[in-house]
């Protein structure tokens, strides 16, 4: 039996060849869609930065440098800072002991002008300063230094006694304490002097328990009956440095 030929000839309705269009272009529109894809897949894995490159490092080590050398200047800084703080202390004690040292001087100057009479004059006896200091380990006792003198030009030996009292508040009320009230008895009530140009005369005396005194009061009297008085408040009296030029 003889092979069937193909037909010449094939007849196809309208929806087959629509159908078959419809296939044709659904192939060529997924393979030009693949090769965009392809295409943007190369790109991506070409341009992908695969870790920092040779310009980043470099500015990454020039701002690690910079932040270093910042915090060793810094660290200087607050050095440099520490030192003149220091020095800044140190200038103002020195400062401090000078300006005590000049007004030691001073005083000194002062009373070695009026020893010697830079003025001219023969001054008499005289109560030069008052010191009084508390008794270590006894609160209500206290040394006394008066400072008695008179001008070099008279040049005469000066005799006599030197008497306190201390003036305050006790109870409310104002009370005068001197002789036995300070602790003084017989021979202690006066202190005695004698010199040529000063001399420093010492005592100790002690206040009543509630006793606030507010000035001392000093009588320098001499054998020929000169008398001197002066008046310290208390807390001139009880500086570090003893008073000079005391009220009269």
């Amino acid at each position: 039996m003889a092979p069937r030929q193909p037909p010449r000839l094939v007849v196809r309705t309208l929806d087959d060849a629509v159908r078959e269009r419809r296939r044709r272009r659904l192939l060529v529109g997924a393979w030009a869609l693949s090769l965009m894809i392809a295409a943007g897949l190369g790109t991506w894995a070409t341009r992908r930065p695969s870790g920092p490159t040779a310009p980043d490092r470099t500015d990454t080590r020039r701002l690690l440098a910079d932040n270093e050398a910042l915090r060793q200047r810094a660290a200087i800084l607050e050095g440099a800072a520490q030192v003149g703080d220091v020095a800044t202390r140190e200038l103002k004690r020195n400062l401090a002991e000078r300006d005590e040292e000049i007004s030691g001087l001073r005083a000194d100057l002062a009373f070695y002008a009026r020893l010697v009479g830079g003025n001219g004059q023969r001054e008499g006896l005289r109560i030069q300063g008052v010191r009084s200091t508390p008794v270590k380990d006894s609160p209500q006792a206290w040394n006394l230094t008066v400072t008695l003198t008179q001008n070099a030009r008279r040049g005469e030996v000066i005799r006599g006694t030197l008497q306190l009292s201390v003036e305050g508040i006790q109870g409310n009320a104002v009370a005068t304490l001197d002789g036995v009230a300070l602790g003084l008895a017989g021979d202690h009530q006066a202190l005695p002097f004698s010199f040529k140009y000063f001399q420093q005369v010492q005592g100790s005396f002690t206040l009543p328990r509630g006793f606030q005194p507010t000035r001392m009061r000093l009588a320098a009297t001499a054998a020929d009956g000169t008398r001197v008085d002066a008046t310290v408040p208390w807390a001139d009296a009880t500086r570090n440095e003893e008073i000079d030029d005391v009220q009269r």
